[in-house]
């Protein structure tokens, strides 16, 4: 895999990268190189991003404003979107704008506290929407294969537990990760070939002998992911098993229609983080990775209240409900 082939590597040089830090001076600041485009397309690239932005900052905190004010949307489910989208609006708060400083800046730097911050919120919110996935899920399992029990066993206070441990979960996760990240110096080159601070673009760079990193993101974020994905895969699969059973055509529809936006939420989301670290190591890795990077980090955050608005019957109700309340003209 691209992330085995690149811990490879990393060990390979790791001695020749200790005896480079003794006679190097340590470097503090940054230059992040962002998406490489034509400059005639800079203009129209910040446009789109700051539009893609809004948007998604407007559609997540909409929702979440919509699920705190209408007392018949405090329920786990709900809760449940009501967190995914504080995460997507923090992600996606983590990462474009400072890509959107960066199409006009005539310098790039970020210094090594700013990137660490960056990181660590990065992080944070990659982790916990990792676990909500899972969590969702598990919520969309209980629902359609045990309706008549889904009551006790996703309680609001279950459900509050669960969200408290994806949110301490994602915390621990990101110090990990961050305590690490100040074990490595970087010396030679300051050229961070990412549109953001993520941990491997600075490995790649650091003079320092960077092994124990990568073998922390191998067995904490791996875990992860492994542990999510597993979660999602049984779920839904109990869940078709369960859909085909059913002779009901109205039940089958129900069905799809529960778990359809979560699915394709999941689907979008896992994909791009599995392409990035399953295809093989190539000379384009970096741009692939910023690529794939791109989609999880901005396009998923704007999309999401989409998918879950658009086939979400309850939510579209409340929505027409709340507007003809609000924006009703009577002449």
């Amino acid at each position: 895999s691209f992330l085995y082939k690149t811990f490879n590597d990393i060990i390979s040089l790791s001695s020749i990268k200790n005896m480079e830090t003794k006679n190097a001076t340590e470097l503090t600041e940054f230059v992040l190189t962002g998406l490489k485009y034509q400059s005639e397309l800079q203009i129209p690239l910040f446009l789109l991003f700051l539009v893609i932005y809004l948007i998604t900052i407007i559609g997540n905190l909409g929702l979440i404003a919509l699920i705190c004010n209408d007392p018949q949307l405090h329920i786990p489910m709900y809760l449940y979107l009501g967190s995914l989208a504080f995460v997507d609006t923090w992600l996606s708060s983590t990462v474009t704008p400072k890509m959107l400083i960066n199409f006009f800046a005539k310098s790039k730097m970020i210094s090594f506290s700013e990137c660490v911050v960056q990181f660590f919120s990065f992080a944070i919110s990659v982790t916990i929407e990792c676990f909500l996935l899972a969590t969702m899920a598990y919520d969309r399992y209980v629902a359609i294969c045990n309706p008549l029990l889904y009551p006790v066993i996703i309680s609001n206070r279950v459900c509050m537990r669960m969200l408290v441990s994806s949110f301490i979960g994602g915390l621990l996760h990101a110090l990990i990760h961050t305590g690490f990240l100040f074990r490595l110096t970087f010396c030679n080159s300051n050229i961070v070939h990412h549109f953001y601070c993520d941990v491997m673009p600075l490995i790649k760079i650091s003079c320092t002998d960077p092994s124990i990193n990568v073998l922390m993101i191998f067995i904490f974020s791996g875990s992860i992911q492994v542990f999510t994905i597993l979660t999602v895969l049984i779920s839904y699969t109990l869940v078709l098993s369960t859909i085909l059973k059913k002779k009901s055509v109205q039940g089958i529809r129900k069905a799809f229609s529960t778990c359809g936006a979560h699915l394709l939420s999941v689907t979008l989301y896992y994909g791009p983080l599995l392409f990035m670290y399953v295809r093989p190591g190539s000379t384009q890795g970096d741009d692939q990775d910023m690529m794939d990077s791109l989609f999880y980090t901005v396009i998923i955050p704007f999309l999401n209240p989409i998918i879950y608005s658009l086939r979400n019957k309850k939510v579209i109700q409340i929505l027409k409900k709340f507007s003809n309340v609000h924006f009703h003209y009577t002449p």
